[in-house]
């Protein structure tokens, strides 16, 4: 069967009444998740994570794309009525959407935001339907020392390149790398970190680890720097675009779902990056109007939500073809994934069609469920802004809690729950991001099993591990990761010293 072929299975599947209200059931609860500060759209996948054990995969991946989506709209809400990013996709929204909110404009500020992210998430839809199976087909070739390969390629990527510190990077995958070792030796059946528990043996479920890094140790940390004084919540009637703004906007919602799906696509900041990149884009190209820019200019809501969106569908191309999450989003989902006893990759394709297809055409749907119902209860997510910050992170607390007692009904599970909590915490505290670490939890078995997988076929023979024009091509690539930054960094003129001159004069 053709592409088109199975898309329209998709469909068909997707449209069924049961299917059709799991998706308005995600995008409602997505942006209501989303709308409430500090709650990003991986805080709020890992909350629900544990909700859908009961239910069939491709129902819970449907409500997974309507929270995936409905979270990030949420987060610009938040963004530009209470200029609270709620993760750092959403800081390009803060900027320019805020002070559009205070100049009596955040009506217009949200419909451009809204139908950023549906015109964004369209075509970055669109594209992975069209490159996603082309990649499997490629993919499916790859052997264990290629994959290995790739796999230390995201970890070089979300850890040293890409954050503000590489020590606190690598530490951050290291203590990842670590809690994924939890649990007894797939070859030599010997226990690892167990320290004589027996619950432990299994290893750490991933949904306790994501729901404790993300839900538990956000939820601590806003509470330790709770603010007693009350949050200004902007008023904001119907959205609404007049015809100067619809001539203003389309160029940039058109524009930034390419910058998106691309940075998305690979292990290059992801949403972060995206959003930043159309900014800067939409920035350089507006020509007189340049100076708008930072005091309300409505360019700059919609190319970087246009690119969020767009950056979500190339997050998750990448996420079921190779199984490589590059996103903390991303990195839930796959979470989600093994919950179910799926492995997302290559061979995904051939062995859930159906699924795969069905959660494809669940995004179209999610995205028009998400402009219908958001764009007429922009006035009720504002209202939600409202709840007292100290009962809703109560409410997150007794939430991850009961989900992670319901993964295997031990008491155990609230204790490791509770401990890496409070880890998340630490990290918090000290500047540890927290992408390198759970994508550590969730890569690091697979890493495991795919070096020694490719040295057991080579006879202990390390060369191996080079021994592919894809992998010796990654390892150049992860060199060039390093080295680059290194040489423009000695290359870069030296700054003048003003202070010396006024010392002259």
């Amino acid at each position: 069967m053709g592409t088109f072929d199975l898309l329209m299975g998709g469909f068909a599947n997707a449209l069924t009444p049961t299917n059709l209200l799991f998706a308005a059931i995600g995008v409602l609860l997505g942006t209501a998740i989303g709308v409430l500060p500090g709650i990003g759209p991986a805080m709020a996948v890992a909350l629900l994570l544990p909700v859908t054990y009961a239910f069939d995969p491709t129902g819970a991946f449907i409500m997974f794309a309507g929270i995936y989506f409905g979270a990030m709209f949420g987060g610009s809400t938040t963004s530009i009525l209470l200029n609270t990013p709620g993760e750092s996709a959403s800081v390009m929204a803060a900027i320019e959407g805020n002070p559009m909110a205070k100049q009596g404009r955040g009506a217009q500020a949200l419909a451009t935001a809204a139908i950023g992210h549906f015109v964004g998430g369209v075509v970055g839809v669109t594209g992975l339907v069209l490159l996603a199976p082309l990649v499997a087909s490629v993919a499916v070739d790859i052997g264990a020392p290629d994959y290995f390969a790739i796999m230390v390629l995201a970890f070089v990527a979300v850890t040293g390149v890409l954050g503000a510190s590489r020590v606190r990077g690598f530490a951050s995958l290291a203590l990842g790398l670590t809690i994924g070792l939890v649990g007894l030796d797939p070859i030599s059946g010997q226990p690892r970190l167990t320290f004589g528990v027996p619950q432990l043996a299994d290893g750490i479920d991933v949904v306790i680890v994501a729901v404790g890094l993300f839900a538990v140790g956000e939820a601590l940390w806003v509470a330790a720097h709770l603010r007693r004084t009350k949050q200004e919540v902007i008023p904001v009637g119907r959205p609404w675009l007049g015809r100067d703004d619809l001539r203003r906007t389309w160029k940039p919602w058109l524009r930034g779902p390419f910058i998106g799906f691309t940075f998305g696509s690979i292990p290059a900041g992801g949403a972060e990056m995206s959003t930043f990149m159309a900014y800067v884009t939409e920035r350089r190209l507006a020509g007189r109007r340049r100076t708008e820019f930072g005091k309300g200019a409505i360019e700059g809501v919609a190319g970087p939500e246009s690119a969020a969106s767009a950056s979500s569908a190339g997050t998750l191309a990448t996420m079921l073809t190779l199984g490589l999450p590059t996103t903390a989003i991303a990195a839930v989902m796959l979470a989600a994934f093994q919950q179910f006893g799926i492995q997302p990759g290559p061979l995904l394709f051939d062995r859930e069609p159906d699924l795969v297809w069905t959660l494809i055409a669940s995004l179209f749907i999610g995205l028009v469920l998400l402009l219908v119902l958001n764009l007429p209860l922009a006035p009720a997510w504002a209202k939600l802004l409202r709840i007292p910050r100290p009962y809703l992170y109560a409410g997150i607390l007794f939430f991850a809690c009961v989900g992670a007692y319901a993964v295997s009904g031990q008491a155990v599970d609230l204790l490791v729950l509770l401990a890496i909590g409070a880890v998340g915490f630490l990290m918090r505290r000290y500047g540890l991001p927290v992408l390198p670490a759970i994508i550590g939890v969730i890569l690091g078995p697979d890493a495991e099993l795919q070096l020694r997988r490719a040295l057991q076929i080579a006879d202990g023979d390390v060369t191996t591990l080079v021994s592919t024009p894809l992998a010796i091509t990654v390892y150049v690539i992860i060199i060039a990761l390093f080295v680059v930054p290194l040489v423009l960094r000695r290359r870069r003129p030296a700054e003048p010293e003003p202070e010396r001159e006024h010392e002259n004069v």
